[in-house]
């Protein structure tokens, strides 16, 4: 990490000012800019005029700058960048609080759910996030609820109504004093602002994510691996194209579609999302497990600095910038497949997981061509005979014990403990492996520095390239591993 970044996630005021002078976009997210002489706040990379030093304070989240008293600036719209990418990197307390919350924990199971899921008593985590981001939990999934408010006001034909109670308002009351207190606007005067076409019935959303984005890589992992019933995908020559796939919400099911391609401009791009959802109060929960799937909060440009140099890292970095670490919407899903995947070919675990959700998967309609189901929830993992699975009978055990361990809530798959902890509750459960237990904290838990030496690909990739030290690539080995899997495809 170099000494700016360091300087400014300890938010040095003349790091962070230098930052807002050049209107440096890889640090939107990341800290956010209140001016006393506006009463607003905005990202680092607004283009309105830079404001004097001594009128400016600097704040680690939009809830501070909002606890502050500040409004979110019209003009950059600074609660709509990416998350943080320094709550993946170091998987503290506040980081897993936060994905937590934009997960809408709070609003479904009140500060004491959350502060049972990072095993915090809720005073402790009140401290903890008040001295980590400058707000605590209620103040946090506030901001996280007029994110979503705004984003539902501005590009969906919902009544405010609905929209008040898909962001997770209590009443339609709170929804209108949150509006005018964090934008200086009514709820109808922020649809006033909106344009272009709306579906009724369907969100139509664009995720925002740090560029560059290597939005076709990502669809070449998904695609082969796209399982008939749960998910779909389309490839054009070009490499980009759609991938959609049915999510299991806690209001109900719902499905995603998104549009994948490669997003070069330098700042925040933006992936086209298209939401069909059984209940509009699962909106939040959808756009937070759909942006782990995308790697949304990754800061490519840190990534690369990083390998810059490496003999082997530097030249797969350029060839591909931007990609990313495939991440999953489900956790319990995503151990599964990883179970299933052991020792077989992709296409192999393909088949096998296909008859898994064919037999055992719940029906659902939707409105996308190939997504029949859901996926096999962990209850009924459990409840399956070994002996009737098609595959190797210690396997089969090991699958169901799996199942067990995530219905009984032994293992959470959630984001919310930490990464070691659950690491070590894996590799406890009979036939799971560290290549397993690695894997899962991969895509599952969005682990930044997982690397995995025994894998087969690896080992190939790693071959044609004497002198690689995955030691010199931490804290983002998950990525230099990616990178190494994908090299692969030039020497087809």
């Amino acid at each position: 990490m170099s000494t700016v970044t360091t300087a400014i996630a300890d938010l040095d005021p003349e790091s962070c000012y230098a930052a807002v002078k050049s209107r440096d976009r890889r640090f939107d997210g990341v800290f956010y800019t209140a001016v006393r002489t506006t009463g607003i706040y905005c990202r680092p990379s607004c283009p309105a005029r830079t404001p004097a030093f001594a009128n400016v304070t600097f704040h680690r989240s939009a809830a501070a700058a909002q606890a502050a008293g500040y409004r979110a600036c019209k003009r950059c719209l600074p609660d709509a960048t990416p998350g943080s990418p320094d709550w993946d990197v170091a998987s503290n307390v506040a980081g897993r609080a936060m994905r937590l919350i934009a997960d809408g924990v709070v609003d479904r199971e009140g500060v004491e759910g959350l502060a049972q899921r990072v095993g915090y008593t809720p005073r402790h985590l009140q401290r903890v996030l008040t001295a980590e981001l400058g707000a605590g939990p209620l103040a946090l999934a506030r901001s996280q609820r007029a994110q979503t408010a705004r984003v539902l006001v501005e590009t969906t034909d919902l009544s405010l109504a609905d929209v008040a109670f898909a962001a997770g308002f209590a009443s339609v009351r709170q929804f209108n004093d949150t509006i005018r207190e964090v934008y200086a606007a009514t709820p109808s005067q922020l649809r006033g602002r909106r344009s272009g076409p709306r579906t009724a019935g369907a969100l139509e959303l664009r995720l925002a994510v740090r560029t560059p984005y290597a939005g076709r890589a990502l669809l070449g992992f998904l695609a082969p691996r796209a399982v008939p019933g749960i998910e779909v995908a389309s490839v054009r020559p070009d490499g980009s194209g759609s991938y959609a796939r049915t999510l299991d919400l806690p209001h109900g099911p719902g499905t995603v579609q998104l549009e994948l391609t490669d997003l070069l401009e330098p700042g925040t791009g933006f992936v086209a999302a298209r939401f069909m959802l059984h209940d509009v109060r699962d909106t939040a929960a959808a756009v937070a497990r759909v942006r782990r799937l995308l790697d949304g909060d990754c800061d490519p440009i840190a990534v690369a600095d990083h390998f810059s140099g490496d003999p082997v890292l530097g030249p797969l970095v350029r060839r591909r910038p931007g990609l990313r670490v495939p991440g999953h919407p489900s956790g319990d899903e995503m151990a599964v497949r990883a179970v299933v995947g052991q020792q077989v070919s992709v296409a192999g675990a393909r088949t096998v997981v296909c008859r898994l959700v064919a037999e055992h998967g719940r029906a659902v309609d939707t409105e996308v061509s190939g997504l029949t189901h859901l996926f096999p929830d962990a209850d009924t993992i459990a409840a399956l005979d070994p002996a009737s699975l098609p595959m190797p009978r210690a396997r089969g055990r090991s699958l169901v014990g799996l199942g067990a361990a995530l219905a009984s809530g032994e293992v959470s798959l959630d984001r919310g403990p930490d990464r070691d902890d659950v690491r070590r509750l894996l590799l406890a459960l009979p036939g799971i492996g560290p290549w397993t237990a690695d894997y899962v904290a991969l895509r599952a838990l969005g682990h930044p520095d997982v690397f995995l030496p025994t894998d087969l690909g690896v080992k190939h990739a790693m071959a044609r390239r004497p002198g690689a030290d995955p030691e010199r690539w931490r804290p983002w080995r998950s990525y230099a591993l990616l990178h190494l899997w994908t090299s692969l495809e030039d020497e087809d």
